[in-house]
């Protein structure tokens, strides 16, 4: 680990003299590894698997109807431009005699947003994934997220915000289902 971590910090040291900064000088002499070590650490999914992540907090339950998680903040990096985009994720899934645990939804969350990719498919895999460990017959996911490569660089929109959906099983095949959802994270904001 600490090979890739040089190697990083070499590769930063030399975009920062390519920008034609001086990586001698006081503000910037760690920073090359500082930036290795905080790459690592917003692309750390990549380090995770599904299996060990649930460790087996999959639970049996009588419970039926949906169930809502809300507002998972979450971090992630554009493959495109390597610039953060940040937001939240809402989850709802029915379950069909095994729940996840609580926390689980954060870190699946987390899992995949720590890796580079883009929102579409971000909002896909923590679907799938929640539907695959939970066996659930219908799993929902919306994220909201504003894309520092479209705030920061192009055509500078402060105020833009990117919504995804991912709707599997009876959120796809029942309106009704959806809308439900819908209602209780409110998306009508």
């Amino acid at each position: 680990m600490t090979k890739l971590l040089d190697d990083l910090a070499g590769h930063y040291s030399s975009i920062i003299n390519g920008l034609g900064e001086d990586t001698d000088r006081e503000g910037l002499q760690d920073t090359p590894m500082r930036a290795a070590k905080a790459m690592q650490f917003l692309t750390q999914g990549y380090q995770q698997s599904l299996s060990d992540l649930v460790n087996n907090a999959v639970f049996e339950s009588a419970m039926d109807e949906m169930v809502v998680v809300q507002d998972i903040e979450l971090y992630s990096m554009c493959e495109h431009h390597m610039l953060p985009f940040i937001g939240k994720c809402h989850i709802a899934y029915l379950p069909q005699g095994r729940v996840l645990g609580l926390s689980k939804f954060a870190r699946i969350v987390d899992m995949y947003a720590r890796r580079l990719q883009i929102q579409e498919n971000l909002t896909r895999q923590i679907a799938e994934a929640i539907e695959e460990v939970t066996n659930a017959k219908g799993v929902a996911v919306v994220i909201e997220a504003q894309h520092m490569c479209m705030m920061m660089r192009g055509v500078e929109k402060q105020n833009s915000r990117m919504k995804t959906s991912m709707m599997l099983g009876q959120f796809r095949k029942s309106q009704a289902t959806r809308t439900e959802f819908l209602n209780l994270i409110g998306n009508n904001r």
